[in-house]
């Protein structure tokens, strides 16, 4: 990678990402399907190397399901598997079915589709509001505020690389790492734990399910850093293959993306070439309102 002055790069960027997450989670119905399914199409955010980013995936699956389940009811829960690499050059098709419909709760399976064939699998559940028992894990204390963290802009913005660009212009969320980023280098602890602030670089419509759809988008994005830093391992380490395998959330509370959110992230175990890590996801008021846990692909060649 080249340095690049800052100013050229950002004049190239997209003006607005937020305005392209939002285009990209406003699916289009598909009239007469014959099918059992709902269907749905979207669109992909371009990506180096063409592979769909899995976080939009996840999102686009959920939004679809979402039109599904009556409006009283709010997504608490989703579990999808990745089971092929998308195509962002491609559209994205979204078949729902109607899995249950019970007193408080909908049930729903998406299967999103590229050429015929699932990339991803989801079953979400949703809940009509309900009182009940309320505890939760304390937000960790000693958290630098977001203000005084660098952003990917500030890590990335003068490499003059295709990844390093859109990783610091074309992402439509402001991440900022607590501990020493895994961009370029590890440094800093070799303990299995990673954290950083993140929200949406602008204002999203007063919506709680866009904001609960935009927080998985965003809940994919470091999570597997959490199994790399105790192997001392960046994203750019030579011969390295990374893919997620299955993602699940949780979600606890009201949230908004647009608001600063500490995701908390840890991984209790690696082994057989794959990484567990799990998440939980903080308001700035201390609120938990979301867990998360994914197992990723980690193949490193010997050394």
């Amino acid at each position: 990678m080249t340095d690049q002055p800052h100013e050229a790069r950002a004049a190239e960027a997209p003006t607005d990402p937020t305005q392209a997450l939002l285009g990209l989670l406003d699916l289009s119905s598909a009239e007469g399907a014959q099918t059992d399914e709902e269907i749905f199409v979207g669109s992909s955010a371009r990506q180096p190397g063409r592979r769909v980013f899995g976080g939009q995936v996840l999102a686009q699956s959920l939004v679809a399901a979402m039109r599904t389940v009556d409006s009283s009811r709010d997504v608490h829960s989703m579990h999808a598997y990745f089971l092929r690499a998308g195509d962002s050059d491609q559209p994205i098709t979204f078949g729902v079915q109607r899995l249950r419909d019970g007193r408080s709760f909908s049930a729903r399976r998406t299967h999103a589709y590229q050429n015929g064939v699932p990339i991803l699998s989801m079953i979400a559940s949703f809940q009509t509001p309900d009182e009940g028992i309320v505890h939760q894990d304390t937000m960790p204390a000693g958290m630098p505020d977001p203000e005084s963290l660098p952003t990917t802009a500030d890590l990335l913005g003068r490499l003059d690389h295709p990844v390093a660009r859109a990783w610091a212009f074309e992402r439509p969320f402001d991440i900022r790492h607590v501990d020493a980023p895994l961009y370029l280098t590890n440094e800093g602890s070799r303990e299995p734990r990673n954290a950083v602030w993140m929200r949406s670089l602008g204002a999203l419509p007063d919506d709680p399910n866009l904001h609960r759809a935009a927080l998985a988008y965003a809940s994919d994005y470091t999570l597997l850093e959490s199994i790399l830093r105790p192997h001392g391992l960046s994203w750019v380490q030579p011969g390295m293959s990374v893919a997620s395998l299955d993602h699940a959330m949780w979600w606890h509370r009201p949230l908004r993306v647009d608001e600063w959110l500490l995701y908390v992230q840890s991984s209790p175990s690696a082994s057989g070439a794959r990484g567990l890590a799990a998440g939980r996801i903080y308001s700035r008021e201390g609120e938990l309102v979301a867990s998360v846990a994914q197992e990723g692909m980690i193949r490193v060649p010997p050394a």
